[in-house]
């Protein structure tokens, strides 16, 4: 581990995130999971039809 990242990781401890800036972190991740859960659900495709390639037959 890089000494840099040790250094951050005590200033962090030092002076953690409030509870605001926590939840603000928290409640993304939960919209970016909805929203990937809805286009899993929903059957929304990675790739768009023009870039398919044609079935081997």
């Amino acid at each position: 581990m890089d000494m840099r990242w040790l250094m951050r990781a005590k200033r962090w401890a030092q002076n953690p995130p409030s509870a605001k800036q926590v939840r603000f972190v928290f409640i993304v991740i939960a919209i970016c999971l909805a929203i990937a859960l809805v286009a899993h659900v929903l059957g929304a495709d990675s790739k768009p039809q023009s870039m398919r390639l044609p079935p081997i037959r």
